[in-house]
Parts: C-alpha cells; structure tokens; sequence
C-alpha cells in the first residue's frame, strides 16, 4: 500500500484510539510489527492545546516515520490550521476524524457526526488538502445509522478532495461497537473509489484478518481494540498474511518484558504520577486471562509508584512464568 511518498511492505495498521495509542503504546505497536499507527485525536481548537493532555498528544518527538496525526474539528478553516501546526511540529501524514461515535464529539457536531453534512465534509477535506503539503488521510465509519449509509458517497468525495487513503469502520455512528462489524460496504467502497481503503473492525485474529482482507478486497487492515494488552498482534497478523503460518504466542517470559517495557515508557514520556494512574488500565489488559488476574489488579490499582508497580508485576508474574512457560532443554554439548 502506498500513502503519499510511504510505500507499506505490511497491510496491518494500529487505529487510533483516545487515551491508548499515545506516544510509548505507539512506539511498542511499531516494533511488534504495525506498518503504520495514528495518533489520539487532538482537537482543531488551537486555543485548547495548552492543556497538558493535548501537549502530550502533540509530541512525537523520537518516533518512527511517517508519523501521523489525527485531527478532529467542524470548521473548514480551523481543520486546515491545525493540519498546517502539526506538520510544524513533525506531523508527516495528518488524519482527519470523522468516525469517532462518542457522545461528547459528535454533539458538537465533530466525529461521525459529519457523515450527515456531505457539503461540510467536502469543505473540510478540501481545506485541509489544500492547506498542507503532506499526505491527508480520512477515517469514517459507513453512515449515521443503518437507514442513512453513506459510505460510498463519502469516499467518492473524499477522492475527489485528495485525500489519500480512507479508512472505514464496518457499523454506523449509531451501532457505536455493538452487534458484529459488517463489510459489505467496505468491499462496495473498494470498488467505487481508486484510493487506497483500510479495512477496521471486529479484526482480532490472523484468520479474521485475511477474511476481512479477502471479503472487502481493502488494501490494509486496521486494529483498534484487540491491541488493547496485546500489541504483539500486529506481528502475528502480518506474519500469517505473508506466510500462511502461525507465530507461537509470547511465552509468559516475554508478555512480562513487553508490558515492563511499555510501562517504562510511560513513566519516561508522562512523568510518574500521570503514568502510574495511565498503568492500570494496560496492565489489566495484559493480565486478562492469567490465574488470580482480577485479585492482583485490584491490589495493582492501589499502588501509588512505577517501582511498586514494576515489583508487583515481576513478582506476581514470575511464578506463572515457570509454572506455564515451556522448558527449553539445554543444546547437548
């Protein structure tokens, strides 16, 4: 898949995701093997990045080309403003929002709320386009609701707009993320436009990954949720596309390193307050499914440094690595 100047050898692409793919979760998906990830969404309201949540939404500083951010708003001109600030700060593909099914986003009228204003979709699209000399990106889902899909419609305005890839969620604004995915509207959208699709949705294995890849005819696929505590699945995916086989799991040995590894990061990028009380939730995502996961988290989630949660974690997960981690003989001599 090529964006712009960026040619992709791997079709599996990290979703952005508010309050998860930050800096150090990026950086952990890319090294296990996502082609591409997508910034947290940061709001086109400059006025609003002083806050210390969108100066760590802004930073990307030290990461891996092509580095992509998402921006949210509903003002064309304002839309075009933040894509030109983050391209200053290092942004080498920006990524416009207009799938996000929350509440407080579309009430302003921001996220898949704009899927119900096609007029208003094409002045963005086109003033952001305009306004940068970097790759521009759209993500939707396939309508408002299941009565008003139009998916088809966006897209063929997207292309006209010059955006260059379309990234599509399977369900409407009002499905939120119940019931199953759907990706008929995807393969329709494939075959109306000529950029660029990526495939989002429900896609939490290799085999569901080349089922989506088979059923759309997409060009990527993207992961959101089931990353969540996993960030391995990126390679896992990427290695079966290409070789029709599957990586063994990591052992316990390995899910310990590459949680310590990610919670590290987070008390180097955030500062340790912010990062022990950001820890919680990945390290229940890592340690679901392990024995007395649910007993140790809640102890977990009273713990106040990066040390005490670091020895927590070693000293909980140490017994179930020798107890469940396959014995490597010795090579004879």
């Amino acid at each position: 898949m090529k964006i712009g100047p960026y040619i992709f050898t791997s079709p599996v692409i990290a979703a952005p995701m508010a309050g998860v793919t930050d800096q150090p979760f990026r950086n952990l998906c890319r090294r296990l093997g996502a082609a591409l990830t997508v910034s947290e969404m940061v709001t086109s309201d400059t006025k609003l990045w002083s806050s210390k949540k969108t100066q760590f939404r802004l930073n990307h500083r030290g990461e891996e080309a092509p580095r992509t951010v998402q921006i949210a708003g509903t003002d064309p001109l304002k839309m075009a403003e933040a894509a030109k600030m983050n391209v200053d700060l290092g942004a080498q593909i920006i990524d416009i929002n207009m799938g996000c099914p929350a509440k407080k986003v579309c009430k302003t009228a921001a996220g898949s709320a704009l899927l119900r204003d096609e007029p208003l979709v094409a002045a963005i699209l086109r003033s952001v386009s305009e306004e940068v000399d970097v790759p521009v990106t759209l993500k939707i889902r396939t309508g408002w609701d299941r009565d008003s899909k139009n998916a088809i419609r966006i897209a063929k305005i997207a292309e006209d707009c010059g955006i260059q890839a379309l990234a599509i969620h399977g369900r409407t604004r009002n499905d939120f993320f119940n019931g199953e995915a759907e990706y008929e509207t995807i393969a329709a959208v494939k075959a109306s436009v000529g950029i660029p699709i990526i495939a989002n949705g429900d896609i939490d294995s290799p085999e569901k990954a080349l089922h989506v890849l088979k059923a759309t005819g997409a060009d990527a696929v993207m992961i959101g949720r089931a990353a969540q505590g996993r960030p391995w699945i990126f390679r896992e995916i990427a290695h079966y596309l290409k070789t029709m086989e599957h990586l063994p799991p990591p052992t316990i040995h390995e899910t310990k390193n590459i949680l310590l590894e990610h919670l590290f990061a987070l008390y180097a990028f955030y500062g340790e307050p912010r990062a022990v009380r950001l820890a919680r939730k990945h390290v229940g995502w890592y340690l679901s499914g392990l024995p007395d996961a649910n007993t140790f988290r809640t102890r977990f989630n009273l713990l106040e440094s990066g040390k005490a949660q670091t020895d927590a974690i070693i000293q909980f997960m140490d017994p179930i690595e020798k107890k469940l981690d396959p014995i490597i003989e010795p090579l004879a001599a």
